[in-house]
């Protein structure tokens, strides 16, 4: 009999890690392949879009039925209590790599099974909301192009949404300082009919309605500078309901856009103001229409100053009273953290190939042109039948 203790190989002490990290490594060994899958199929448009319609949106049509029976945002919790896990699964890698003497293997199965995790996490966002940006777009459905815009095409649709802007401002009720002043609950109640007018123009975009949800973190939200935010998980439109109210509306039409599948930020801001327009309600409107004229302000601001001091000294006072509000608001939150959020969020949307980062919020502006134009040019065609006929 051998009474000496034969010393383990290298080779041993790799099995040996390897059979005490097998969880963890077949669940990053699967976030690996969902991943990669994720990627095989975003080069076929087609196969996307059959991912979409069969997988993705039936998934998010049913968690979204569940999850609006529920009057709070489900998605906080599920943050909350994501971080909490993470938080317990630190303090219990700490306590066990103090107490037991296999200190680095308790170290290595806490970041492996972190690791794993986050990957499994980052492939069901992929696959719920990632398919989205490599699917049909908005612009394919419905046929709008976003051609390059003149500075005249510009200008004159700049005029006519502060001409709506000023039109719907004197249907909203105003506090003594002639702020907007409608009610939230009022405004979040009235939110679920807001898309029975675009559907009209654009089928594409009937969804059932899913109640948009007030955040808790509404605080939060507005330190980061977030007024919403759509979460796949969940299908969840979860609203930061501390901002300025004036443009909540239009906040709720745009998050709601995200749910029925628009990803682009653009066309989803496009989206929400013809929403908002087409609703029939004077108080979503007038949102909608000042958003639009933000955007086309902004826009005008860079390309021709004279321009824009001619469109916005045409806005009434009531108009200018809220733009001034929403600005004063923002301007207090102009903070690193919004700073690194902003970052953030622009690293995130580069990812998915939206190349302008934050500033593809701007190509709103090219849709926006384009739908007026396409208007105006319908008019002139109507007219031109209507001459044509009398003669």
């Amino acid at each position: 009999m051998n009474s000496l203790q034969q010393t383990p190989t290298k080779k041993d002490k790799l099995f040996d890690l390897l059979s005490g990290l097998k969880g963890q490594l077949l669940s990053l060994l699967i976030g690996v392949v969902l991943y990669l899958g994720y990627l095989l199929i975003c080069i076929s448009r087609q196969t996307t879009n059959f991912i979409l319609q069969h997988l993705t949106t039936p998934y998010k049509r049913m968690m979204g039925a569940l999850c609006d029976l529920i009057p709070f945002s489900v998605m906080e919790i599920v943050v909350l209590l994501t971080v909490l896990v993470i938080i317990a699964v630190i303090i219990r890698c700490v306590v066990l790599a103090i107490r037991k003497e296999n200190r680095m293997m308790v170290i290595l199965r806490t970041i492996a099974g972190l690791a794993a995790a986050g990957i499994l996490i980052w492939d069901g966002y992929c696959w719920l909301w990632g398919l989205n940006y490599y699917g049909d777009s908005f612009s394919d459905k419905s046929g709008l192009e976003q051609l390059p815009v003149s500075d005249e095409a510009l200008y004159e649709t700049t005029i006519y949404y502060a001409e709506l802007a000023n039109t719907y401002a004197g249907s909203v009720s105003r506090d003594e300082n002639g702020v907007f002043n409608e009610d939230l609950d009022t405004i979040f109640a009235q939110s679920d009919h807001i898309y029975a007018g675009i559907v009209q123009q654009y089928p594409f975009l009937d969804a059932p309605f899913r109640t948009p949800k007030r955040m808790v973190t509404s605080g939060l939200m507005s330190r980061i500078n977030f007024t919403g935010v759509y979460f796949p998980f969940t299908s969840e439109t979860n609203i930061n309901d501390q901002a300025p109210a004036v443009l909540i509306p239009s906040t709720i039409a745009h998050e709601l856009a995200h749910q029925r599948g628009i990803a682009a930020e653009q066309e989803a801001n496009f989206v929400a103001v013809r929403a908002c327009l087409t609703s029939g309600n004077d108080i979503y409107a007038y949102s909608g229409a000042l958003l639009a004229y933000i955007y086309l302000g902004n826009a005008l601001y860079e390309t021709d100053r004279d321009a824009w001091t001619e469109v916005y000294s045409s806005l009434s006072e009531e108009v200018r009273a809220d733009l001034t509000a929403n600005n004063l608001y923002w301007d207090q939150y102009h903070t690193k953290e919004a700073k690194a959020a902003e970052k953030v969020y622009e690293t995130f949307l580069s990812s998915y190939n939206q190349d302008l980062g934050m500033k593809s919020y701007g190509a709103c502006v090219d849709l926006l042109t384009a739908d007026y134009m396409q208007q105006i040019q319908n008019e002139r065609t109507d007219y031109l039948e209507k001459v044509d006929g009398v003669s």
